[in-house]
Formats: C-alpha cells, structure tokens, sequence
C-alpha cells in the first residue's frame, strides 16, 4: 500500500564545501605551465575502444590481477572484467560500487552484522575482504572512491595461490593512476540534482627524464533523493616516480581520503501476510529514512604504498611492494529492529504503515585499522626440457591489527521507537558509555610458486601452489558501565594458528592469436578471522575451503576490435561455517554455484563501442544441519537456493559518435530477484534500470550529461536478511572537463 511521502528535510551543501571544490578546479587549471596537446577525443569520428586503450599507458589487454605481474588477459585462466577510466567517466561513476555495476555477477550486501563500507558478494560469495590496490591487500572498511583510479579490475573464481585468504568469487583489484613522461592533466566540475556537487584535478608533470609526478584528488557534497542522506568528502593521491624506462624503476605513492556519511540502512524486511512466510521489504515511499538525523560514518583514510623494480636480465625481474595504511572509522548507526503492530498482530506488508512501529537498535563504534604487508616477487623465463616456462615465485609477510571500541546507549525507549508510516527526522537522545574494546592482531606468512609452461606455440599449462601460515589473536578488555546500561557479555576469543595449502592448475588453447580456450582449477580458503576480527564462537573453527572448475573462451573478433568472452564454472564451498540443530558453531556442509558468463567489449562499428555482461547463477546449499530459529523456525536450509546470487544477471552499456563532436550514449542493469538468506524466506524482488549519457567532445573541452536511473525506478540494491535499502531515484549531472 502507498504511504503519504513524509516531509523532507531541506538539504544544502554547505557553501564553504562549494567553495572548495571551486578552489579546487580553479587551481588545479593553472597549476601547470606550457601544456601539451592531450591524447582525448578529436573531431575524429573514430572512437578509442574501451577494449584496447584508455589512456596512453593504459592497456586492457594486459592485468595486474591475473598474476604477480602485468599478464596478458588471454594468458589468464579464469574469467577478468576491466572496467577503465573511461567507461567510469562516461557514467559518472564516482565510487567502487557505481563502478562495478558493470560487471554482472557482483551483489551489494547491506551490511548485516554491523559490517560497514563497501560490502560486496562475487558469485554469490562474500568479497568484502578481497579488494586490492595495485595487487595489495585493501582492507578498511570505507566507501572507496575512484578518483585516483585508472581501472578496476575483476579477476573471477577462487585465487587464493595469487592473493592468499578470501577470493571464494574472485577478488577487486583497484588500479591507481601512475606517473608518466607527459605533461597534462585535466580539471571537471560536476552540479547535479538533489544539490549534488563533485570537482576532480588529475596533473601530471615531469620532473626529469626518467621521473614524473602525478596528484589526483577530489571533493565532493553528494546528496540523494533519500530523505538526510548524504556523503560529504575529499582526498588527494599523490604518486612520484622514476626510473621509468630503465632497469630500475620505484615508486612512492599516498591515498589520503577523509569522509562523512549519514548511513542508509533502508527499510525493515515484512511477510506479505500472516501466513506468507516470505519477507520483503515494506512498500514505504522511496525517500523515506528511518535513523536518526546525526547517524554517523566518518572515515579517515591514510595508505602508502612504496615499490622497486629491478630487471636483471631480459628476462628476469624482481620486485619489492610494501603498504602501509591507518584507517580510522566512527560509525554509529540505528538499523531497525523487530517490526510491531499497534494491536499486537502479526505485521505484515499490506498492513497500513502507520499502524507499525520498531525500535532502532544503535550500533556504534570506533574502529582503526593498521596493515604493514610487504611483498617480494621474482619472474623469470627459461628453457626446460625443451619447453619455454615463464617461472613466478615470492614471498610475503603482513602485520594487520584492528582496534574497536563498542559504545552502548541508554535511550528512552519512547525516543528510540519510530513510526513507519509518520517517520519523524530528529537526533538521537540518551546517554553514550564505552562498554569494550577488542584488539586483533593478524600475522601472515605466505611464500608461492607458478609455472607456466609453454608445450607447443598453441599449448600452455599453468600450475602454482601457494603455502600460508595464519597466526591471529585478540584481546578484550571491558570496561564499567553506569548504572541502567545492560551488562556485556561478549566472551574472549582463543588465538588460532592455521597452515594452508593453495594450489592452482589450468591448461590453454591458442590456435590463433585470437583464440583461447581454456579449463581451470582453482582453490581458496577462509579463516574465521578473514577480517581481522573474532568471535569466541568460531575462533577455533578451521577455514573453510572453497575450490573451482571453470570452461572458457576468449575471443578477439574484426581484428581485435571486439572481445567474445565465455565460460561455464563451478564454485563449491566444502565446509561452510554454519550452525547445527543445538546452535553450537561447525564447519558442515556443502554450497555450490553452477553459472555461465558471458562477455562483450569493444567496437561494433568505428563510432560505436559497447560494454555487455550477463551471468547466470545456480546456487544451491546441497548439504547443511543448519535449522532457522524465530521466524524461520524448523526450516531447514539443505536444499534450498543459495542466498545473493540472482539467477539472471545483465549489463550493458553503449556509446555512439552521432557527429565529429558529438556523443550519445546508455545502458541498462537487469538483475532478477535474489535470496537473502538460508531459508528462502527473505528476498529482494528483480529489476531493470536504464542509464543515459549525451556528451559535446572538443580537443580540449569536454560537456557532459549523464541521466541515471532514468525511469526513477524503486529497487533495492544492497540488502540483507534483514533489511534493504533503496537506491537513488533519477538523478541529473552535468559535468565540465577541460584538459591541458
């Protein structure tokens, strides 16, 4: 049932914000002398494909996270996505998640468990853990920008002997933007609706014959067409190079990101009646908003990253990489708890909402995270047994550490209680105590090992393993609580020391230098402690392995102006943690994901240049003595679908040079409707939304306008069992570039 829209509160940014993102362009526009002529679009009706070559040193067909060093894509036995610069640009795409919108297969969870920042399922499988930048761990849990980015890279399958714990669905790797010897640099403007307003600099100067320096950053005041949402922020990256072209090459880099967020938790999850098991979310308006106005997730980011390379030979190379990063996050939230009705029923969703109310259950926290993680890699080619071998090896080590303190909240429970259908926008009340703080400390020691072989001129064998050595304690400590706050129970958990196995092993088929067909088998694992983070119930748990099975091709058509990309794979998780019918905490049971994905990139014509995706998944939980308690009650969770993976899962996004100067161009997202957890009682409905771009090109000038979610349709992109939240409604940008 349609609701009234509640009153919306007016929102502004604020104009010292304006002003700097003002300043910012201004700036950044005269902060370079004697310009060169910039590599972008020409009155030239021949488009650059999104295939081939995003910026001048910017080469799709060559990855970072297909392995240790940049890797030819065909020589990658698994599935990759590159999404690149300018795809990103053509959409408007400002963060990591409007980023991968692109690449079907990826789900957005809602942060059920307290989990905040970007929440991501690959495959169906949690990736949370499994973002990279540049090939190295990115752990924090922020909303990741891509304002220093060139491209994100989306390596599919299990790849643990590349990347160690995690990458049950495949890993992120986030690309940086890197020095180069070319002066240039670009400045854009963004203003939008609902008071949206972005401004971005990217400058590059060389600074010696083999050394350049380049500074991206960003600031930004983006509101949404949900009621008090907002995220307010800015950051700069800079990067110093050189060697570049010679023997010996390093590199210093910074990303340093401050934000605020009000935090959208979304709407609470209903039966559509008493006896309709199935929940969804409630039919609420579109903008309405259900926290509290001084909800709060503030995020500091502070990475360095450092590299030397060294060519020994012509073919031999060695390379060392060492991040390190502090990230400090105050995240407090109110998500909703159970729904009530005002007679005492059971609520349902055809109820009138003004008939229901829940109370907001406050989560709040400060979390800092510390990683120290250094890596040392080797390549190198030989001849063996009268076979070519492109030999790998490396060792890493990482320190990782994660402070949180947790704050509780005496709220009067007339305060806390919020109507459904009249939400009223006020602050939280009530008094604050610190009630502990956890400290978890992880240690990794990895070193790996990959061969590929080369048979014959068309016949390539890839095999490696990968051994790590994962040590993780913690130690809590609780602190007195005033009288009235409810005592805390939470129970030390027993430091874990685990020794894990990785190994990889695929073959490759190239009749042409156009074709690659190829089957893979990969494994993954993940302890318990992934995430720097403990529980007394699972500490003592083994990880759960995960492994993979996948067919594919990679095809270049027209003379590599377009790329076919197919395959068929099977995930399976062995030994998932889960609970068996006395509640206690096991590793049981088995998940499989049969799916088929399918790939399109390139140009269809000189003027007219796409970027497709679809996948289907088949997830199933085959085996699990897992039984729903509450609502869920004596469900059992073997044999049903597998939660997070839509079956049915399409992208698509076209551009078309109509004139010299002129660009149009759309796309749409298609998703059917998913799963939310074991039972098959709480999903999220299917849905199709549509994009569109029209943009003016000049030598040194661009003019964009970018209409998302066209149709300004109500769906719900990232959810959980117990909630969903509402994406952004039609939104209009326009934005200004100017190069030099």
């Amino acid at each position: 049932m349609s609701q009234p829209t509640p009153a919306r509160p007016a929102v502004k940014a604020p104009w010292s914000l304006r002003a700097a993102t003002l300043a910012l362009a201004f700036g950044s526009a005269h902060a370079q002398t004697a310009p060169e002529a910039p590599a972008t679009p020409t009155p030239d009706t021949t488009l650059p494909t999104i295939k081939a070559t995003a910026t001048a040193e910017r080469d799709n067909t060559r990855v970072n996270a297909g392995g240790k060093f940049e890797t030819d894509v065909r020589d990658v036995p698994q599935s990759i996505t590159v999404v690149d610069r300018r795809l990103l640009d053509s959409q408007a795409a400002t963060s990591l998640k409007e980023a991968l919108r692109n690449v079907p297969g990826i789900t957005l969870g809602a942060g059920e468990g307290g989990v905040i920042g970007d929440n991501i399922n690959l495959r169906g499988f949690s990736a949370r853990t499994d973002v990279y930048l540049d090939g190295l761990r990115d752990r924090g849990q922020y909303t990741r920008d891509v304002f220093a980015l060139d491209a994100v890279e989306v390596l599919k399958g299990p790849s643990s002997m590349l990347f160690g714990r995690g990458s049950t669905g495949g890993v992120i790797n986030q690309v940086s933007k890197q020095p180069r010897l070319r002066d240039g640099g670009e400045v854009a403007v963004t203003g939008g609706t609902d008071d949206t307003w972005r401004a971005t600099a990217d400058l590059n100067r060389r600074t010696g014959e083999t050394s350049a320096l380049r500074v991206a950053a960003f600031g930004q005041s983006q509101h949404s067409t949900r009621d008090v949402v907002e995220n307010e922020g800015h950051g700069v990256a800079p990067s110093w190079r050189w060697g570049i072209g010679t023997a010996t090459e390093f590199t210093v880099s910074a990303l340093l990101q401050r934000t605020h967020e009000i935090p959208d938790y979304g709407f609470p999850l209903l039966r559509g009646s008493a006896t309709d098991p199935v929940r969804q979310p409630i039919d609420a308006p579109a903008n309405a908003y259900y926290g509290y106005t001084d909800d709060v997730f503030d995020q500091e980011v502070n990475v360095l990253t450092a590299g030397w390379q060294q060519r020994l030979s012509a073919d031999t190379t060695v390379r060392a990489r060492l991040l390190a990063s502090e990230n400090r996050t105050d995240a407090r939230a109110n998500p909703l708890g159970s729904v009530v009705r005002d007679d005492g029923g059971v609520p349902t969703r055809s109820d009138d909402l003004n008939r229901l109310s829940a109370a907001r259950s406050t989560r709040d926290r400060e979390i800092r995270d510390t990683s120290l993680i250094g890596q040392l890699d080797l390549t190198t080619r030989l001849q063996a047994a009268g076979m070519a071998h492109q030999l790998t090896g490396g060792l890493e080590l990482a320190r990782e550490r994660s402070r949180e303190h947790r704050y509780v909240w005496n709220t009067p429970a007339e305060d806390a209680l919020i109507n459904l259908g009249q939400p009223v926008y006020r602050a939280m009340t009530g008094e604050r105590a610190l009630t502990r703080t956890v400290t978890t400390t992880a240690d990794t020691l990895a070193v790996y090992a990959n061969d590929t072989v080369s048979l014959t001129p068309q016949w390539k064998l890839v095999a490696g393993v990968r051994g790590e050595r994962f040590e993780v304690s913690s130690d809590l400590v609780k602190h007195a609580l005033p009288p009235g706050f409810p005592a805390d129970t939470t129970e030390p958990a027993a430091p874990k020391s685990e020794t894990l196995w990785s190994p990889r092993a695929g073959v490759l088929w190239q009749p042409s230098a156009s074709q690659t067909w190829y089957a893979s088998y990969g494994t993954s694992f993940n302890p318990s402690a992934e995430a720097v983070s403990q529980s007394a119930s699972t500490a003592q748990l083994g990880a759960e392995k995960n492994r993979s099975f996948e067919l594919g091709a990679k095809l270049d058509l027209w003379d590599g102006e377009l790329s076919l990309t197919g395959a068929l794979f099977r995930v399976e998780k062995t030994n998932p943690r889960t609970t068996d019918a006395t509640g206690t905490q096991v590793t049981e049971g088995l998940i499989r994901m049969d799916g088929l994905e399918l790939g399109l990139t390139g140009r269809l014509s000189p003027t007219w240049q796409v970027f497709a995706g679809y996948t289907f998944l088949d997830g199933r939980i085959v085996e699990s003595p897992q039984v729903g308690g509450g609502a869920d009650a004596g469900i059992a969770a073997e044999g049903k679908a597998a939660p997070h993976a839509p079956r049915h899962n399409a992208t698509l996004w076209t551009t078309w040079r109509v004139a010299p100067q002129w660009e149009l161009g759309g796309g749409a997202q298609f998703a059917s409707e998913r799963w939310l957890n074991n039972y098959e009682t709480a999903k999220v409905e299917g849905y199709t939304r549509f994009d569109l771009t029209a943009a003016y090109l000049a030598k040194s000038w661009e003019l964009r306008l970018n209409l998302q979610n066209l149709t300004d349709e109500t769906y719900f992109e990232a959810s959980s069992a117990g909630r969903a939240t509402p994406v952004r409604g039609r939104t209009a940008l326009v934005t200004g570039t100017v190069r030099f």
